[in-house]
């Protein structure tokens, strides 16, 4: 049989030589073999004998295209001698990737080891083991030269039909407080694992089409350039899934042999009730497993316990319970002894609750370390008697299984279970003194299980399922993208219930052994994803999808409670529960990882910026717009034929204008592609308003709050309701038949949950927040291909928004017009850290807005001329554009001038104005404020705003930091009134310059 297959292996060996030799006497180069693959799993070898002695000789003597997939042996993917025929590049003197990013280019390289794969760039280095499975064993910051990893986690996880699957991953590494190389040889694979069976190299492809508006960023790639990698997974077997360490749920294989919700109590049980207090009872009310006694006292039941239980199991609501140790938990009895696994909800160490254990010798008052948690909600604790020991595990109502303690395995089998309040070692003794106050607590159900077979029928198969992690590096920019994929090759729907996409322990930002209330502090790294909403800020849109955890592997860490932030953990906190049939490919929301290179805001605001600019190049498409108060044709045609005169680019029929989308009669339409004609005969684009949450529709098709929980604005329609089918349908057929050219969608969906089981489109509370946004996200995407432009008062920058509101309090318009002036620009400063100008949208009412009067009110324009000009120059001056909302652009020739010089002003200096904000000095009412707008690849490399909010003249000089303009030794300076200067950098880049400012009025500098 070994000679047969050895014919077979040197067969192909002797092909791959052939192939190799006719191209390097063709080429005289290295050997590339085009569109193949090479797929040893068909070989029945033993894996290892493929892995040490077959492979390497192959590997040896032929290259691969990188396009293709490679899978070695039947159970994982063993050493190769290269991916690539050329080494990571050595660092270098390059420069600085935020002004120039060209130089680094994203590619995929062998590793030191015949069994690693680097993905680099210059700038982020990710590092892959493939043996014997697949994990990330480096993260770096090549711009600082620091490691980000302390230590090797699973590549993602999740759950499937119930199943917590970990993908990749390597086990047994001693001290998460850093990670040797030498530690990695030892490291294993865990047996429920998914394993890796393969990879492909690709660029990246476009998650979604751009059609681009207008004439802005033209250059801006599409999809960005770099490398992708596609690595592959396979389900564990049956046999494998209960050999590893997977925490499965209790039914998975097992029979049940009894359970009850404890409607009734049967004849099994026993009732042990406390003498202390005549209301002690295991029945309150009439409700059996609902106890009602002193807090220090004891009340259970107990029952014989079946000699082939593995799996005892109760669930508990604490209630008002705060005792220690006569917290509810299970007790196991045997005739010499007893133990007991229990919740201390009472103000434990640190003040927080934990979980007690008394082993039969000694107590443990915080098993599983004192973490805190939540107990106020229902928590199930189950003792899981296995081969190699008794495990202790808990579980929230919602969560998932975690492992607390693992117990020696039990010489014989305990004679009796205990469930409710007892002593501390499971006795039914109360204390005798301070028994505390009437306490009311339930013991929602118990259940057990025994015997874990491997021949379980349900469980899916190896091959039912491919699971591909994706990872993106991305030229110029140290940002790495990642998402899974899961292909369905079964007969039979599955469910993804739940998804944990990137996990990654990283490098603490501090150590403090006190929390002490403190704030948390997050590694140095920014995380975000296509996930985002509820928010004008990228840290709160996340927040439900991005968080910092703490480790339970890091046993070594500083802090006391071993509570530091300092695992990222990237996955939806409410389902998916996504149904994935035959044949269909399911696709997670993907992740965008961006280390910082330094603790200074600016750079790091600039580094966000530079990802948006690549990641998501339409929010820098940014037209002039007015806001059409009306929408009848007089007044709506006087609006596009001023916006055209005075050079704007946009007209949108604004809130309150009785603009109607959801109106899809034929008349309407046809009224509505009128409109767009001729603002486009006037080289205007015409777009519309159109409300979406914040309302009531009723009919059934609201979204349906679980107790204690409301809508994130009040009210909202639920989004795959009957209602809001229909809702997208008309607005898909408004945009397809009318021209319009963009969206102003108020209200946009901002993360509602709904629990009803009514609606079309969604199946309960679990799969409501992704089917919403799947509804939604697509609906932008699909804008995004049309050349819509997308303004959206939340971050859905990376699914399809091009704009966001840049930051403001709308009754502040209703303030004195001076004042006004100054909250505009504070808004910007603020605004500008993370977004970038084009990304936010300011707003200048022209008429009365919530109040004020004439002291807060514009028009009539012509008789504020000077606070006109102010607001548009502020704006304006930071590359920003506002929403002018009026009735008219102007109103007067006068009005009209000033209009259009300051249009065409910005026009002339739009490139770099539409750079980035360096921000100077923050307005404040006393004393000029002045920023820096900067753009190393536009030929005005800076241009400095100043403007003086004071009623006298100011002359004073200032320092400029230059560096950021990507200029090194000299620049010449235009100033405002015409007059030119060059000026030669200090060794830090900067200038000191001369500024003068007249009263209530502004200046600038332009720098080349």
């Amino acid at each position: 049989m070994y000679r047969k297959y050895m014919i077979v292996i040197l067969t192909v060996i002797l092909i791959i030589n052939a192939q190799a030799q006719e191209m390097y006497n063709n080429e005289k180069s290295s050997l590339v073999a085009s569109e193949e693959r090479i797929l040893v799993e068909q070989l029945e070898l033993d894996t290892n004998r493929i892995t040490d002695n077959i492979l390497p000789i192959i590997l040896e003597n032929a290259h691969f295209d990188r396009n293709s997939l490679i899978t070695f042996g039947k159970r994982y993917t063993t050493a190769y001698k290269t991916l690539n025929k050329n080494d990571e590049p050595k660092p270098s003197n390059k420069p600085d990737w935020l002004l120039d990013g060209t130089s680094y280019k994203a590619n995929v390289y062998k590793g030191k080891r015949s069994d690693e794969i680097i993905m680099s760039n210059g700038l982020l280095r990710r590092v892959f083991r493939i043996k014997p499975n697949a994990a990330t064993v480096r993260l770096d910051n090549l711009v600082t030269g620091e490691s980000l990893l302390r230590g090797v986690k699973p590549e993602a996880i999740v759950k499937i039909n119930g199943i917590n699957y970990e993908i990749g991953g390597l086990k047994g590494q001693p001290n998460y407080a850093f990670l040797k190389e030498e530690w990695l040889d030892g490291m294993t694979s865990d047996a429920s694992a998914m394993k890796f069976v393969g990879f492909k190299i690709s660029k990246p492809k476009k998650p979604f089409g751009w059609k681009r508006f207008g004439a802005h960023n033209t250059d801006a790639e599409w999809p960005p350039k770099g490398v992708h990698l596609q690595m592959d997974y396979a389900l564990p077997s049956d046999e494998d899934l209960i050999k590893g360490t997977s925490i499965l749920p209790s039914s998975y294989g097992r029979q049940q042999l009894y359970k009850t919700n404890f409607n009734t109590l049967d004849d099994g049980w026993r009732t042990h009730y406390s003498s202390s207090h005549e209301r002690s009872s295991f029945e309150n009310e009439g409700k059996i497993g609902e106890i009602y006694t002193p807090q220090n006292t004891t009340v259970y039941v107990e029952r014989v316990l079946n000699a082939d239980t593995r799996i005892i199991e109760a669930t508990f609501n604490a209630g008002t319970d705060k005792t220690k140790d006569y917290g509810p938990g299970i007790a196991l009895v045997w005739p010499d002894k007893t133990l007991k696994f229990y919740l201390r909800p009472g103000p434990n160490i640190e003040g927080i609750p934990t979980f007690g254990l008394w082993d039969g010798k000694r107590h443990n008052y915080a098993v599983g370390g004192q973490k805190p948690f939540d107990i106020n909600q229902p928590w199930t604790l189950r003792l899981r008697i296995a081969d190699d020991g008794v495990y202790c595990e808990a579980k929230s109502k919602d969560g998932e299984w975690r492992t607390l303690q693992k117990l020696p395995t039990f010489k014989t089998m305990p004679s009796e279970v205990r469930i409710g309040k007892t002593n501390a070692k499971g006795i039914g003794e109360d204390l005798k003194e301070s028994q505390g106050e009437l306490a009311r607590l339930q013991v929602m159900d118990f259940s057990l299980y025994g015997v874990l077979k491997s021949n379980n029928k349900s469980a899916l198969k190896s091959g039912d399922l491919t699971v591909s992690v994706h990872y993106e590096l991305y030229d110029g920019i140290p940002v790495m993208g990642k998402w899974l994929t899961l292909k369905n090759n079964s007969d039979k729907e599955i469910t993804v219930d739940k998804f944990t996409s990137e996990i990654i322990a990283a490098i603490e930002y501090t150590s403090t052994v006190n929390i002490d209330g403190m704030p948390d502090a997050y590694p140095n790294i920014h995380v975000e994803t296509d996930y985002a909403f509820a928010s004008m800020n990228v840290e709160g849109a996340n927040r439900h999808v991005v968080k910092w955890l703490t480790d339970p592997d890091y046993a070594t860490q500083v802090n006391y409670l071993r509570v530091t932030p300092c695992l990222l953990n990237v996955g939806p906190e409410l389902g998916p529960d996504r149904k994935v049939k035959p044949n269909e490919t399911f696709k997670t929301f993907r992740t965008f990882v961006l280390p910082h290179d330094s603790f200074d805001r600016e750079r790091q605001g600039l580094s966000i910026r530079k990802m948006y600019r690549t990641l998501a190049p339409w929010t820098t498409e940014n037209p002039l717009m007015m806001h059409a108060r009306f929408s009848d044709w007089d007044r709506v045609k006087l609006a596009i034929d001023q916006a055209s005169e005075v050079g704007f680019e946009m007209v949108i029929l604004t809130f309150g204008s009785s603009f109607n989308m959801e109106d899809d009669s034929p008349e309407y339409l046809v009224k509505m592609k009128k409109y767009a004609d001729y603002a486009k005969s006037k080289g205007i684009e015409i777009g519309g308003y159109s409300l979406l949450a914040s309302r009531k529709v009723g009919g059934g098709n609201d979204v349906v709050m679980p107790p204690g929980r409301r809508p994130n604005f009040g009210n909202s329609p639920c989004l795959e309701s009957s209602w809001g089918q229909d809702y997208f349908r008309k607005l898909y057929n408004f945009y397809k038949q009318t021209g319009f050219k963009l969206l102003e969608h108020d209200g946009s969906y901002p993360g509602d949950i709904c629990a009803s089981t009514e609606h079309p489109g969604h199946n309960g509370l679990e799969d409501s927040r992704w089917k919403q946004y799947e509804k939604i996200s697509k609906f932008y995407q699909w804008c995004r291909e049309q050349g819509i432009v997308l303004n959206i008062p939340d971050y859905y920058y990376l699914a399809g928004g091009n704009k966001c509101g840049m930051g403001y309090r709308e009754v502040n318009w209703s303030l004195p017009r001076n004042q006004q002036l100054i909250h505009a620009r504070q808004n910007i400063y603020d605004g500008t850290w993370q977004k970038m100008p084009s990304m936010g949208w300011m707003f200048v009412p022209l008429t009365e807005y919530h109040g004020g009067g004439a002291a807060a009110t514009i028009e009539p324009l012509n008789e504020h001329l000077d606070h006109y000009e102010s607001m548009m120059v502020s704006t304006l001056g930071a590359g920003v554009q506002a929403f002018y909302r009026g009735p008219r652009l102007y109103d007067t020739n006068k009005t009209k001038t000033m209009v259009t010089n300051v249009v065409n002003w910005f026009k002339e200096h739009r490139e770099v104005l539409e750079g980035d904000i360096i921000h100077l000095r923050r307005p404040d009412g006393q004393d000029l404020d002045y920023w820096l707008s900067v753009n190393p690849q536009s030929k005005e490399k800076g241009m400095l705003m100043v403007y003086n909010p004071l009623k006298e003249a100011v002359v004073k000089k200032i320092k400029v930091p230059l560096y950021y303009t990507g200029l090194k030794d000299r620049t010449v300076i235009k100033s405002k009134e015409g007059l030119l200067k060059t000026y030669t950098l200090n060794r830090d880049y900067s200038i000191e310059i001369e500024v003068k400012v007249p009263a209530n009025s502004y200046t600038w500098y332009v720098m080349e």
